[in-house]
């Protein structure tokens, strides 16, 4: 499943490191841009009020101390707020415990917050004690003050106190990776946004403080899933099969059983309404009947659209678009709407404007079988993604997905599996495939294999189950890292030097030093390496893939370094004396000259030779 095309739904939607040293955050909206750095502040200066420009105490109260962003008054909850609003952005900081109420006590970033600091907002969190089973935290503070915490973890070690933590979190949407000390130990698919919020820092029952904050925008995600990646979940009509299909209770069950994605159907009232509605008359699922499309849609609104599947759900109403899109905005979960054809241009006018008048056309991905509704849509409203969807195969779809300008083809899962070679050509054009309606395992196995992007079912909870549980059982990717020479590191000739990689659920790993192997055991020569920079890389295999990590160091030239060298080196000590003296004297051509007359090995001389020329050239 190639990533291709960017896509920016809230609901399609994540391994960090960097610092910084700038005394003011740059920040941006409109201008800012892919790989921009839109905040970049080590608390070297502040405003008028102690603060950096543009930094809000919201709860709590904050300063700038020694170069680092302090709570002086740590309460519950005490937090500040910064920055622009972004959708994909990677956001890191150095934050440290100073003092702590108890070992449970936590802080973070927030990842979506107002600039006022009020409820909701969304946060990635760690615990003093982070090695715990929730030490490292996804959750989202509620509008009704009380908290739904996602997504937890446990980092690789305790955040303790007095300790300086890099955490970083890269967010794309309602996605986003929870990375501590370079090593990314919790991922979500359910993070709320909101249309403006910002970011910020929150504290509870702790003193902390802040240093080297950089925020860099990202590009969006594909809405193609990465190689090797599980299908997404689509609840179908809802969570359908625990609610009565198309129903807020249906919509709010998928979300609430985490979907990434809720699936609706909507049709056009009499009088121009968007309901959401499966069939064309209300016959089956209401206790009313007729063409949707010949009744009001006080009458449509009206009906019971729940007993007919449970007497627990009777009184549930048929509810318009607008009920939908509000009840999915700000959730982890996008809409995926489908349009039941055959609509006027009128008609899906009015059903995106229902999108667009909410701020929605990010969270929304519009697909159906009706190629015109698609056509219109695209000229109406050409920021809302669209999906084809097909009963059959199409000769070629990526052609006439292409001629759509649709960004997913969703064909029966039936015909699919009869050709399931066309998911990598679509996902090869950045199109993504999400087959409908499948609710047994056997598929979904066959599905996956076939490298689809998500799985439209009725039983999104149980899907969601199985991935889970098809997760844990995969083989986990193998890590790797360059311990030493760190990246960037500078080495002189006198100086020790030894290679350490760090790998784990690796069968092999391969270290090279400019691209020749070597044993990862074997300490570097740094008296025989060429002066410049030299690339380390390590390659460590495993059940679970193949991943590489380098650093790229330099070896310095000094003159310690080149008395080193010839003290070292098996000649004459009248010669050795001589090069010592043209050496300390800055006589490079006459070092040079003795170097060549001395009986070094052809290795040393070389070396020898680049080094004098190298300090010649000064």
């Amino acid at each position: 499943m190639a990533q291709r095309t960017p896509f920016r739904l809230l609901g399609a939607v994540l391994a960090v490191a960097g610092t910084a040293l700038l005394t003011a955050p740059v920040a941006t909206t409109a201008q800012a841009a892919p790989g921009d750095v839109v905040v970049d502040e080590s608390f070297d200066g502040s405003g008028g009020s102690g603060l950096p420009d543009g930094w809000t105490a919201a709860a709590g109260a904050w300063q700038v101390s020694d170069g680092r962003l302090v709570n002086t008054e740590p309460g519950a909850r005490s937090r500040i707020t910064f920055g622009p609003h972004l959708s994909d952005y990677r956001a890191e900081a150095t934050i440290r415990f100073d003092a702590v109420n108890n070992a449970s006590r936590w802080a973070g970033i927030v990842l979506d917050i107002a600039p006022s600091g009020s409820v909701p907002w969304s946060q990635a969190i760690m615990r003093s004690q982070s090695s715990a089973s929730n030490g490292i935290e996804f959750a989202v503070r509620t509008a009704g003050e009380t908290w739904n915490v996602t997504d937890t973890a446990a980092a690789p070690s305790d955040a303790g106190t007095g300790r300086d933590v890099r955490v970083a979190v890269e967010v794309h949407g309602s996605r986003a990776s929870w990375s501590f000390d370079g090593e990314t130990v919790l991922t979500t698919t359910q993070l709320p946004r909101s249309a403006d919020g910002v970011l910020g820092f929150v504290a509870d029952g702790a003193r902390i403080s802040v240093d080297d904050v950089v925020v860099t925008e990202l590009e969006p995600l594909p809405i193609t899933r990465p190689d090797g990646a599980l299908p997404l979940t689509v609840a179908h009509r809802g969570y359908s099969s625990v609610a009565p299909e198309n129903t807020l209770a249906a919509v709010e069950a998928g979300i609430r059983a985490r979907s990434e994605y809720v699936e609706i159907d909507a049709h056009t009232t009499a009088d121009g309404v968007p309901v959401v509605m499966h069939d064309a008359t209300v016959d089956r699922t209401t206790d009313g009947s007729g063409a949707v499309s010949a009744l009001t849609a006080d009458y449509v609104t009206g009906l019971d659209a729940g007993s007919w599947f449970s007497p627990a759900f009777a009184g549930q109403r048929v509810p318009t678009l607008g009920e939908v899109l509000d009840l999915v905005e700000d959730t982890g979960s996008t809409l995926l709407l489908e349009v039941k054809g055959p609509e006027t241009r009128a008609e899906t006018s009015g059903i995106v404007t229902e999108v667009l008048e909410r701020g929605m056309a990010g969270q929304v991905l519009l697909q159906s079988f009706d190629e015109q509704v698609l056509r219109d849509a695209r000229e109406l409203a050409p920021q809302i993604p669209r999906g084809l969807l097909r009963s059959s195969l199409d000769a070629d779809p990526v052609a006439v997905a292409r001629a759509l300008d649709a960004v997913a083809y969703n064909p029966s899962a039936n015909a699919l599996l009869v050709r399931p070679g066309v998911v990598a050509d679509l996902n090869e054009a950045g199109i993504a495939v999400m087959p409908y309606t499948i609710d047994d395992a056997a598929r979904w196995q066959r599905l996956t294999a076939a490298g689809v992007d998500a799985v439209i079912t009725n039983r999104a909870g149980e899907f969601s189950g199985w991935r889970q549980r098809s997760e844990q059982a995969r083989p986990a990717e193998p890590a790797v890292s360059v311990a030493a020479p760190a990246d960037g590191a500078e080495l002189r000739r006198h100086e020790s030097a030894a290679v350490a990689i760090d790998a784990r659920d690796a069968e092999t790993v391969t270290v090279k030093l400019d691209g020749e192997p070597i044993d990862p055991g074997t300490p570097l020569d740094l008296r025989t390496l060429p002066a410049g920079t030299h690339k380390l890389s390590a390659t460590a295999s495993g059940p679970g893939g193949t991943v590489e990590a380098s650093s790229a160091f330099d070896v310095l030239v000094d003159v310690t370094g080149v008395r080193v060298l010839v003290a070292e080196a098996d000649i004459a000590t009248q010669h050795a004396v001589t090069i010592l003296r043209h050496v300390d004297a800055g006589r490079w051509d006459l070092a040079g000259r003795a170097v060549r007359a001395a009986a070094f090995t052809p290795e040393q001389q070389r070396v020898l030779l680049g080094d004098l020329a190298t300090l010649r050239a000064g």
